[in-house]
């Protein structure tokens, strides 16, 4: 069986036009600090890594990270890539392993599980291409006859633009939408009737038929999210998305436990025994980890099979093909989340930008093809003008 012989990591920086941001668009972490400028500026990524695993025989897999794109760079050229060079792909459950405990002392969340999460999708992307099999085939197989996606974007804004936005999106067949808040604590009463009145707003266009998710981002305190899902209660909210700091596990159980409105969270979450500790603490009803920061698609699989004995579904954070194979092949994957192809604005636009191959959306759903290996996905040179790539 062919070796790994080689990794290849890139970082994409964006260049070219971007949405400027507006205020109260998204409420976030750092919305509990004073600060003047831009408080969600560290949490746009218009930054991208890809990692290249190349085998002897010249197939080449290809894995992705956004987070602090240049720092996990470092930590794959130095510490991981020596780690797995030389190594059977084949072998991804000890290449995992091999990853993780070797680095345990500084890498297993953050910057570490990152690098490790890039370099496993990649795997998992050449073990397809090399047996000539999608992802999911390999994962188990079609659960699903087509994936369906709720359109995620209907960023805060001026209310007459939000109900724009969502009209638009309905022409598109989703039947399920979300929605980020604008405004947190630091706004007072005032900021909890803005919030309230861009959720009634939405639903006067998408009605009660469609689902409804609603985003915190981290914006919010254990007190103030307290005080709101009371009032949020009447507009059936399908779940509420990471109200309060990632840290605060004991703060998602509280709120969870009120069970008023379905709690979600675990994007900022970076283990398997991380996410085992959320659904062990019954701290959320749907779990959102992040493929590309959780450990990647070998550690997803098993926290897969932990949240569906506890019979909590699983609903991937990001669109992004890596996510769509996941959730595939899991009955315990309901639906996707889908960022619609758009001007580069936060940041999760930059897979269009420099993958092709991504499934689009079609009246609401998307599709796999049966006879495309690995992941589907290349990189692309079309938008090279518009990136400034460092090696």
């Amino acid at each position: 069986m062919t070796k790994i012989k080689s990794i290849r990591t890139r970082v994409w920086n964006w260049t070219g036009p971007t949405v400027p941001p507006t205020g109260n668009f998204c409420t976030n972490a750092s919305d509990a600090l004073w600060m003047k400028g831009d408080a969600m500026a560290s949490f746009r990524f218009h930054q991208w890594l890809t990692c290249e695993v190349e085998t002897e025989d010249g197939t080449i897999g290809i894995g992705n990270a956004a987070l602090a794109p240049s720092v996990v760079k470092k930590a794959i050229d130095d510490w991981y890539a020596p780690l797995v060079v030389g190594e059977d792909p084949f072998d991804y459950a000890y290449i995992w392993e091999k990853m993780y405990r070797r680095t345990h002392a500084w890498g297993r969340k953050g910057i570490g599980m990152t690098a490790i999460s890039a370099i496993d999708i990649a795997i998992w992307d050449l073990m397809g291409k090399l047996v000539g099999k999608p992802v999911f085939k390999l994962l188990g197989g079609r659960t699903k006859e087509k994936i369906p996606v709720y359109y995620s974007k209907l960023y805060a804004g001026p209310v007459e633009s939000m109900q724009a936005e969502a009209e638009e999106a309905m022409k598109n067949g989703y039947t399920a939408y979300k929605s980020r808040f604008g405004y947190g604590p630091k706004d007072g009463m005032q900021g909890m009737r803005e919030n309230l009145k861009r959720v009634e707003a939405l639903r006067e266009v998408i009605g009660y038929d469609n689902d409804l998710m609603l985003e915190c981002y981290m914006g919010w305190n254990l007190d103030y999210a307290k005080r709101m899902l009371p009032k949020l209660a009447k507009y059936e909210p399908r779940w509420l998305e990471e109200p309060v700091i990632a840290d605060d596990v004991e703060g998602y159980a509280e709120l969870n436990a009120m069970n008023i409105v379905p709690i979600s969270g675990g994007e900022h979450e970076f283990s398997i025994i991380g996410c085992a500790d959320l659904i062990r603490k019954k701290a959320v009803s749907v779990l959102q980890y992040d493929t590309n920061r959780v450990g990647g698609i070998t550690a997803a699989q098993k926290i897969n099979a932990i949240a569906e004995a506890a019979q909590i579904p699983v609903i991937p954070h990001a669109g992004q093909v890596h996510n769509y194979h996941l959730t595939m092949a899991n009955t315990n994957c309901p639906i996707s989340e889908y960022f619609p192809v758009f001007d580069v604005e936060v940041g999760n636009e930059l897979f269009y930008y420099i993958f092709e191959g991504d499934p689009e959306a079609v009246n609401g759903f998307l599709q796999l093809d049966d006879d495309k290996p690995g992941l589907g996905i290349e990189i692309t040179d079309k938008h090279l003008a518009h990136f400034e790539i460092v090696e």
